[in-house]
């Protein structure tokens, strides 16, 4: 059949070496293909990430630059058009209120949000996803944003009932919308809590009404002329704003949602080069041995075909192409592979980020590269093999091999052989004559062991996150925050309120704080002496104390300044009388989430110039009064939102449980091949190599078992050496990781459980286990006189 193929002589070879090596080929090509789809899926979804960001950035006009102030008039938008650099400018009226939405106990937090009353081009611009638009004049109709009305199973027609301006009204529903202002959809942290936060657009001339903001606006977002200095403008828009309570302007870069999304992207593309690295280098590895050894064994038949005229690079692309077929029929289904998870990926993506389209691609250029990855590593893995079968000359290659030179182990030079049986000897010596081929196939194995560690990282690193952050320094019930900043009465009408325990104030100050060239914008939160319900943490859950003066900055925030303790930096208030004042840095703490700064309350209040005040209150409760408390804050007209802290930790650990257990899924699974790949592979070839030497040692009356445990003795051993490697090596990997897609949004401990180890381990040494016993149950085989009469 083959012959009726006119294949030619060197190709007929290759289907018979590649049948002949069927397990070893299937082996390598399960690792290449882990590799491949790894990649596919990765950069697959990176790209439709900054395809769908870029289209709707685009389409619906996302601003440039954001502002805010307490109350501008109109005219000032115009003054605002006319600064130089600005494209576009638009003003609208934002306002936070709390929610009644049926069927949540907590209440919820909504931010209400002006829209033209009939649909426009404007900046920031709402895509509708069901339902209609707000009609003109209709004071009670929203849209509702996408995240937050699938989680309270709000459709339109449905109402919410909210407190604005101190009147309760009733809301309904008649759109679900998204915009490229939240496609992340987040509030004061850098968690997404969908069932308790939500955006909500209102008409314009209803909101104005409803606020008593007619002919006046609150926030403004701009559009930027091509080649306009961002840094300008900010200055001379927070000039503009200043004598109107101006809170600062501030850059696209530092907007909460595009942070998130920039940060998912850093980490998909770092993950994306580490992850299938490690598959196609074990990949590249495994084709070396088996060419390696498929060279040994071929020694004569190279002499023949050499001494029939074919040349040295005829038969050196002979084994190269062994080397591609097996690659690339992995990468071919790891490309099928990669395009199922990719879905799968951009499907879970579609719950965290709202686009108006979201769909995973294979591009020509990523299965360019896919292709590219694949011949390289197989290239790469048959290179040093196949210079060994260009060495051999022809009278030589038709010799048999010399076998190698006999000198005792160590161990017995040292005079401890009596303590190491006959038969671990013999294991013993035959990994100290192949002192590389062994080393490389511990690495290989650390390496899967790694993946296991880094692929279970995410689960200790967010483990970590709720220890220190929401149990150590988040430990209250309650957080109310207030529409304005309240007097201190507001603490005793808050602690006689039913079931109320504890009651902690606050203030957040708005503030630009400079160090030499470098800025930021950030909020200083102060807090009383003695508080227990928000403390300032290390990671290892030591209490800060905050001095009398000066600040505590978060390591963050002191790397982005460039600042450290003792240094004296600019304070420049964003409300009030907006003073400038130069303050110590007194300390900086190590924390997981945000840029923060913190200050003692009366050092606050001395800052600002004022008396102390509080915008926010931190509550401990007595949970047999959690729904009467409930229901009170719910209609409270100063109250601006409520936030219940195991609610929206319940909520956030909901969302994201799904994507880290599909995730470490699929890494295990990857890493199981490379396990398994390795020590069958291994075990194979030490089969070939040893079969005389077994088939012998059977003759003389060892068992079946004996014999298979001293050919299964060197991959047991290596992969002793390679876990605790391995484990070492995972966490080097993920503190790499953590250096990479660390971002000011949130950072991830570098924290790596004892029950990660043990499993990573435990899988390992299993997928090793089932490959043994393939490898065992083909011993069993074994026809003994057919092994001693190809010796003869």
């Amino acid at each position: 059949m083959l012959a009726a193929l006119h294949l030619k002589p060197l190709d007929v070879k290759l289907l018979r070496d590649l049948w002949r090596l069927r397990g070893h080929v299937v082996a390598v090509a399960l690792v290449a293909a882990c590799g491949t789809a790894s990649l596919v899926t990765m950069f697959g979804a990176y790209r439709a990430l900054v395809v769908a960001q870029a289209h709707y950035y685009d389409a619906y006009l996302f601003a440039d630059v954001f502002a805010s102030a307490k109350r501008a008039p109109h005219p000032v938008l115009e003054r605002v058009r006319a600064v130089p650099g600005v494209a576009v400018a638009y003003d609208r009226v934002v306002h936070q209120v709390t929610l009644d939405v049926p069927g949540l106990d907590e209440p919820a937090t909504g931010r209400l949000i002006s829209i033209p009353e009939t649909p426009q081009d404007v900046l920031n611009g709402v895509h509708l996803r069901s339902g209609r638009y707000v009609e003109p004049g209709a004071r009670e109709e929203v849209l509702v944003s996408e995240s937050f009305a699938k989680a309270n199973g709000l459709r339109p027609g449905d109402a919410i009932e909210a407190v604005i301006n101190g009147r309760w009204q009733r809301l309904v529903v008649v759109g679900i919308a998204i915009s490229p202002e939240f496609v992340a959809e987040m509030f004061g942290g850098a968690f997404p809590d969908y069932r308790h936060f939500g955006i909500l657009w209102m008409g314009r001339e209803a909101l104005e009404a409803s606020l008593d903001m007619q002919g006046a606006f609150n926030d403004l977002s701009i559009r930027l002329a091509p080649g306009a200095s961002i840094d300008a403008v900010i200055d001379a828009v927070d000039a503009l704003l200043a004598p109107y309570g101006g809170l600062g302007a501030y850059s696209r870069e530092h907007q909460l949602s595009h942070q998130f999304v920039r940060d998912e992207l850093n980490q998909d593309r770092v993950t994306g080069t580490v992850v299938p690295g490690i598959f196609l280098a074990v990949a590249a590895f495994l084709i070396h041995n088996v060419l390696l050894r498929l060279i040994a064994l071929q020694r004569a038949q190279i002499g023949v075909l050499r001494a029939f005229g074919y040349g040295r690079f005829a038969v050196a692309a002979h084994f190269a192409k062994l080397a591609v077929a097996t690659v690339l029929a992995g990468c071919a289904a790891g490309i099928a592979l990669g395009v199922w998870l990719g879905r799968g990926l951009v499907a879970l993506y579609r719950e965290f980020f709202h686009f108006p389209e979201l769909v995973f691609a294979l591009t020509g250029d990523l299965l360019a590269g896919v292709v590219f990855a694949g011949l390289a590593t197989a290239l790469g893995g048959a290179l040093f093999a196949v210079r060994r079968a260009l060495a051999l000359a022809p009278a030589e290659a038709m010799r048999p091999e010399a076998p190698p030179t006999f000198r005792p182990l160590l161990i017995e030079r040292i005079g401890l052989q009596r303590l190491v049986p006959p038969a671990l000897r013999m294991v013993l010596r035959d990994i100290e004559r192949r002192p590389l081929r062994a080393a490389l196939s511990a690495l290989a194995i650390a390496l899967a062991t790694a993946l296991l560690v880094v692929g279970q990282y995410s689960i200790d690193a967010l483990d970590e996150i709720v220890r220190v952050f929401f149990r150590g320094a988040m430990r209250e019930d309650l957080l109310v925050e207030f529409n304005e900043p309240r007097s201190m009465k507001v603490k005793r009408d808050l602690a006689a309120l039913p079931g109320v325990l504890r009651v902690e104030t606050g203030r957040r100050i708005a503030v630009r704080l400079r160090f030499e060239h470098r800025s930021r914008r950030v909020a200083i939160e102060t807090l009383g002496a003695g508080s227990e319900l928000r403390r300032i943490v290390d990671l290892e859950l030591r209490p800060i104390e905050l001095p009398p003066d000066g600040l505590v900055l978060s390591a963050k925030l002191a790397e982005v300044l460039g600042t450290r303790p003792g240094d004296t930096i600019t304070v420049e208030l964003l409300e009030g009388e907006r003073y400038v004042r130069q303050v110590a840095v007194a300390g900086v703490v190590d924390e997981l989430i945000g840029l923060g700064a913190y200050l003692d309350a009366r050092a606050g209040a001395r800052l600002l110039g004022e008396a102390q005040t509080a915008d926010h209150a931190r509550l401990a409760i007595d949970p047999l009064f959690r729904q009467e408390l409930y229901a009170r804050l719910k209609v409270m007209p100063a109250v601006a939102s409520v936030s219940a802290r195991e609610a929206t930790l319940a909520s956030f650990l909901d969302t994201i449980a799904r994507n880290i257990t599909i995730s470490t899924t699929v890494l295990i699974a990857f890493a199981c091949v490379i396990a398994a790949g390795i020590v069958y592979n291994g075990a194979r070839i030490a089969l070939s190599e040893h079969a005389i030497e077994l088939a012998s040692l059977r003759i003389l009356g060892f068992t079946q078992g004996e014999v298979g445990a001293m050919l299964l003795a060197e991959q047991a051993i290596l992969t002793a050496i390679a876990i605790p490697l391995g484990c070492a090596l995972g966490y080097a990997i993920a503190g790499w990781l953590v250096a990479a897609v660390s971002g000011e949004v949130y950072r991830l401990p570098l924290v790596v459980s004892a029950r990660t180890y043990l499993v990573s381990a435990g899988v390992v040494v299993g997928s090793a286990l089932a490959s043994g016993g393939l490898v065992l149950y083909r011993l069993r085989r074994f026809d003994l006189v057919a092994v001693l009469k190809a010796r003869e």
